[in-house]
């Protein structure tokens, strides 16, 4: 499979500690996002670590509201926070939070990743496989657009406290 992949980043004038405590906080990320609608974990699980789950619910105008189990895959304190979604042998897609140092200030940086589990551009390329391509990268620019909202987002809570 073609590795189709969106990364943003930002730089924050804020401690690598602070940018991480807030993108592990998986309670924030809806405040940022027009899709992401909650993020809570799973039971048995109350704070991230590798292997712990949560699940987020999302809305998206193409294909309704949907709650998806992550399981986080990347916990390299306070350098790296990712995580699969669906099937961790096979996800939907994969996310990932890279905190590098730069000085005075830290470059977040946010990647995605489509996998090849089943998903809601799964779903929309069965029903019209001629349109693969097209609705591959009109996702991917949603997800750009999502993911830059999100940065900001952290940027601010980190710069104003």
């Amino acid at each position: 499979m073609t590795v189709h992949q969106v990364r943003v980043e930002t730089d924050i004038s804020a401690p690598p500690q602070r940018v991480w405590d807030l993108i592990t906080d998986i309670t924030l990320m809806p405040r940022f996002s027009s899709e992401l609608q909650s993020a809570e974990w799973d039971d048995g699980f109350d704070s991230p670590r590798l292997g712990a789950r949560f699940l987020g619910t999302n809305r998206h105008p193409a294909i309704g509201e949907w709650t998806t189990l992550c399981v986080v895959t990347c916990f390299e304190v306070p350098r790296s926070f990712g995580w699969a979604v669906g099937d961790g042998d096979e996800p939907a897609a994969t996310w990932r939070f890279d905190i590098e140092p730069t000085g005075a200030q830290t470059r977040l940086h946010y990647t995605a990743q489509l996998g090849d589990g089943p998903s809601g551009v799964t779903m929309l390329i069965d029903r019209d496989p001629g349109r693969a391509d097209e609705i591959i990268a009109k996702r991917l620019r949603q997800w750009r657009a999502g993911m830059a909202a999100t940065l900001a987002g952290f940027k601010e809570l980190a710069e104003t406290g």
